[in-house]
């Protein structure tokens, strides 16, 4: 869901972009990057200072006191940052950076996306953040490799695609992750998942029981997953795997890995699968992979039957049972010559609970079900629902309404979660819990 913005004025803005296209050309002349190297970032704002008032008193620019540091401020983003869209990072309620174009950019705030003010100069002012964005971790974007999956200093993901893939001109999106991690009371307090809900889950991690996280794109997924990584023993050794690292550990003894592609040569990529049979000879207790998109699901579902219990990983899928067909397709991707019977037997011998994440109609990510996977039956996975929301429409506020709502089953994995010490009240299988408008 979408909303749209007041309209831009379109004239004010094209005169700002001139004004700063004329004095940052002028700044190209005047200043050489000796003038500028040794220099702080305080120290070049101060130097950009002098010259742009020189160069303002110089042509006759009318410029205000105000309009002066904001120039100052958006020179300093073209040269040292992402230009335009420098002023949407530092601001920490925007969790998704979409720009459609030069004239179309828009944000994801509080689960709702929204079209800003935001605008480049044209589509080769997008084309150049999108180069400094690949050169500086030393990739390449062009028409021979159109696509490039990068990440910036502060751990946000970038996806850009130019032409001739997309037919827009140069797109690109950034998913950024907050600076402070979301803790279990935060998750609590947005009515993410009840109290018993996570009691159980924290204990099911504490037993090593295998655990799948699914769900769609930005349904919360990897919050989900950094959550359960929580209540893993300090001691344990810890290996992630991620095609971009992600995930946010809190534990001491963690080794993060994260694949590589190919070169522009075209050799040297280093998959998902590489590093997960490499991780199996890393002594590792845990194994997480931030998300199972190939053929590296085999080689995750040997490590979780061959005892490297409590291991845990992502995969985008509708539903709990979804999870299993893809998962499945993954597998046959590793080794089509593996019997279908086989692979359910091994899926189900691997795997123990399901959680799946959705993220709702007014934006907010909930986990709407948290099933058990009990064995194969016939041609499907036998899987059995513990918890589930149930939604009930939409309050006048566009607030999505629902109750959290336990089955009455009690999973048979409750007898080796008691045996790891942990000590659940039944209680917690009959629960019900209405989201508050």
């Amino acid at each position: 869901m979408s909303t749209r913005a007041t309209p831009r004025p379109a004239a004010g803005a094209d005169r700002w972009f001139g004004i700063k296209t004329r004095i940052h050309a002028k700044l190209l002349t005047t200043l050489t990057p000796e003038q500028l190297r040794g220099l702080n970032k305080d120290g070049v704002r101060e130097t950009l200072g002098v010259n742009i008032e020189r160069i303002v008193r110089d042509e006759g620019i009318p410029l205000n006191a105000g309009e002066r540091d904001r120039l100052i401020e958006e020179v300093l983003d073209e040269v040292y940052g992402l230009g335009p869209l420098e002023a949407l990072m530092k601001d920490l309620t925007i969790s998704d950076i979409l720009v459609n174009g030069p004239d179309s950019v828009y944000v994801e705030r509080n689960g709702k996306v929204v079209e800003t003010s935001v605008r480049f100069k044209d589509t080769a002012h997008v084309r150049t953040i999108i180069d400094r964005i690949v050169s500086n971790i030393g990739r390449r974007i062009d028409d021979s490799s159109p696509i490039v999956d990068a990440r910036l200093g502060d751990g946000s993901r970038v996806c850009a695609v130019i032409p001739p893939l997309s037919l827009t001109g140069p797109v690109m999106s950034i998913r950024r992750f907050g600076k402070k991690l979301l803790t279990v009371d935060d998750l609590l307090r947005l009515e993410t998942f009840t109290p018993g809900m996570i009691e159980f889950l924290a204990g099911a991690v504490k037993a090593r029981l295998n655990i799948v996280v699914s769900g769609g794109s930005g349904s919360g997924k990897t919050t989900m997953l950094n959550t359960l990584s929580r209540f893993i023993r300090d001691e344990e050794r810890v290996v992630t795997i991620e095609d971009t690292a992600e995930l946010q550990m809190q534990q001491d003894h963690v080794v993060r890995l994260e694949t590589r592609p190919m070169n522009i040569e075209g050799a040297g990529a280093i998959s998902q699968r590489d590093l997960v049979i490499n991780a199996l000879r890393m002594r590792p207790d845990r194994i997480i992979i931030g998300e199972c998109r190939g053929a590296e699901a085999m080689d995750m579902m040997q490590a979780m039957n061959t005892g490297h219990d409590g291991s845990m990983t992502t995969t985008h899928a509708n539903t709990g049972r979804d999870a299993f067909s893809r998962l499945e397709t993954m597998v046959m991707m590793a080794s089509s010559s593996i019997p279908d019977r086989v692979i359910r037997q091994m899926l189900a011998s691997a795997v123990n609970l399901v959680v799946h994440c959705a993220r709702l109609t007014d934006g907010t990510r909930k986990v709407v079900s948290i099933s058990e996977v009990t064995g194969v039956d016939g041609d499907m996975m036998a899987i059995e629902d513990i918890f589930q929301f149930e939604r009930e429409g939409i309050s006048a506020g566009g607030r999505a309404l629902g109750k959290f709502r336990a089955t009455g089953y009690k999973p048979i994995c409750a007898d080796r979660i008691r045996a790891y010490g942990v000590h659940l009240d039944d209680a917690i299988y009959s629960e019900v819990q209405e989201v508050a408008d």
